[in-house]
């Protein structure tokens, strides 16, 4: 019914429009952490900036983090693309990340993964994608947790819906809209309760807080 989500599409999708630089200088000067490439040989859309980044892990709930947390197997495709980069740039490629759902990372207590390796001034290169794409309504389904307006919303609107669905005979014989509000307000500080406590009970927290942290909460 619904066609899944190809995460790389995705970012090509919000990839901004300023031009991606391509001077190796420039990009050496604002990261330690980074990989001596022969940026001529580099495919220009495969390097995106952590912003971007970012905005798809909020968007979908995912994490961006250290290939050392990753708990799956890495395909023989990515490793013979790391080492076909590391042949032609004469390097070692180092700093490796990972774009995927929190299952898949071994993280600390207090689908679709993405390989890429930094390259300077907040850009990545994205070396190879595998697994299955993401679900088509992940996003929609994530956008509750994106941060604390987003849940309030979806709070309201939920108890906007089951109070529209609740028989207001029930309570009256004559309902009104006075009826109604109780009725809602009723709802609302009832599915509230049950959000904050589920919340505070697993540790769960808003994707912009998690996206890049190595804890479980």
């Amino acid at each position: 019914m619904f066609s899944t989500i190809d995460l790389h599409k995705v970012l090509v999708q919000v990839q901004d429009s300023t031009p991606v630089q391509t001077n190796t200088n420039s990009f050496k000067k604002s990261n330690q952490n980074y990989n001596q490439f022969d940026f001529d040989q580099l495919e220009t859309n495969l390097i995106f900036h952590r912003d971007m980044i970012k905005k798809i892990c909020i968007d979908y709930r995912l994490r961006f983090l250290d290939l050392s947390y990753f708990k799956a197997d890495v395909p023989v495709e990515a490793i013979d693309k790391i080492q076909t980069l590391e042949k032609d740039h004469n390097t070692e490629v180092k700093h490796m990340k990972i774009v995927a759902p929190s299952k898949l990372f071994k993280l600390k207590n207090a689908d679709d993964p993405l390989l890429f390796v930094p390259i300077g001034n907040d850009y990545y290169y994205l070396i190879h994608k595998w697994g299955n794409d993401l679900h088509p309504l992940r996003r929609l389904m994530m956008w509750p947790f994106k941060n604390i307006v987003t849940s309030i919303l979806s709070i309201l609107l939920l108890s906007l819906l089951l109070t529209a669905m609740m028989p207001l005979g029930l309570f009256s014989s004559q309902p009104n809209s006075s009826d109604f509000l109780l009725i809602f307000l009723f709802m609302f500080k009832s599915i509230a309760a049950i959000v904050i406590y589920y919340a505070f009970a697993a540790g769960k927290n808003f994707n912009r807080a998690i996206w890049d942290s190595s804890y479980y909460n």
